[in-house]
């Protein structure tokens, strides 16, 4: 039986592992996150914290794999998660699949490029999900707004290549599984500009919903407004500002190839999530 470690186990995209993962013959899931009683029924679930040793011992105990989500607050790598990392190679884990971002091997800013550079280096197997912007943002990040009838994002005429965090998800638990390891590039089946995403939301949902295209400043006044929160508001100004200057829209086959499948489309998106935005 292989043991596999979903860290990020209430993350968004970690919930879709440990789902796929909760039934797969011959895979015993546990589930990782510092509060393990919101974490699902039918799996093994542990309290773990990167910057609590304490928890990492019962957490990689017998772990043969382990599904690598960095949470957003840490961003001081070598402090904060790397102990982490060493302790699970410590513990005989000999597979890291890692949840980073599309371009992070162009990007040094990015934490996630110090956690790839650190696992390349270690003695394990690799994969890193290098996924483009998720199409469940629009959910979140960006539900009231488009409950409202608007999109309010500073991307100019920019395409971006979303893709659906349950491809992202799909292609995890292949590779936590013995499925390919080194750099999967992942993203959606084309790259659209945000004015052709909010008319195909339009269609699902059969109401306006209007790209509003701001400009960075205008983006930042109300965001900080909303937000309050300066450190969110300036990444998300960053991803906006990259599809703004056509940055962010390369395709490519990874999912498919993976999968066996074209990726989940914007209107598939928008018809599973319908009544979010109700």
């Amino acid at each position: 039986m292989r043991r596999v470690l979903v860290t990020g186990a209430t993350s968004t995209v970690g919930g879709h592992v440990v789902d796929g993962l909760r039934d797969r013959e011959g895979v015993a899931v546990r589930a990782a996150s510092r509060d393990p009683a919101a974490v699902g029924a039918g799996v093994e679930r542990v309290r773990f914290d990167f910057t609590d040793p304490a928890t990492y011992r019962a957490a990689f105990a017998d772990v043969d794999a382990v599904f690598l989500v960095r949470p957003p607050a840490i961003s001081r790598v070598r402090r904060d998660l790397v102990p982490a990392l060493s302790a699970a190679v410590g513990a005989g884990v000999e597979r890291v699949v890692f949840l980073s971002v599309l371009g992070a091997e162009r990007n040094p800013v990015v934490p996630h490029t110090r956690i790839e550079s650190w696992l390349a280096e270690a003695p394990l197997e690799t994969t890193f999900l290098r996924a483009s912007f998720f199409l469940q943002n629009l959910a979140t990040v960006h539900r009231e707004e488009i409950r409202r009838g608007e999109l309010f994002v500073p991307a100019g005429d920019g395409e971006t290549s979303f893709v659906d965090v349950r491809d992202v998800a799909a292609v995890g638990v292949e590779c936590l599984d013995g499925g390919p390891t080194g750099a999967l590039d992942l993203t959606g089946p084309e790259a659209l500009d945000y004015g052709t995403v909010c008319r195909r939301l339009s269609a699902v949902l059969g109401r306006e919903v209007e790209y509003a295209n701001p400009s960075l400043a205008r983006f930042l006044v109300r965001r900080l407004r909303t937000d309050r929160d300066p450190a969110r508001v300036a990444v998300m100004a960053g991803i906006y500002t990259t599809a703004r200057l056509g940055l962010a829209g390369r395709v490519t086959d990874d999912v498919r190839r993976v999968l066996g499948r074209d990726p989940l489309d914007v209107e598939t998106f928008a018809r599973d999530y319908r009544e979010v935005w109700a």
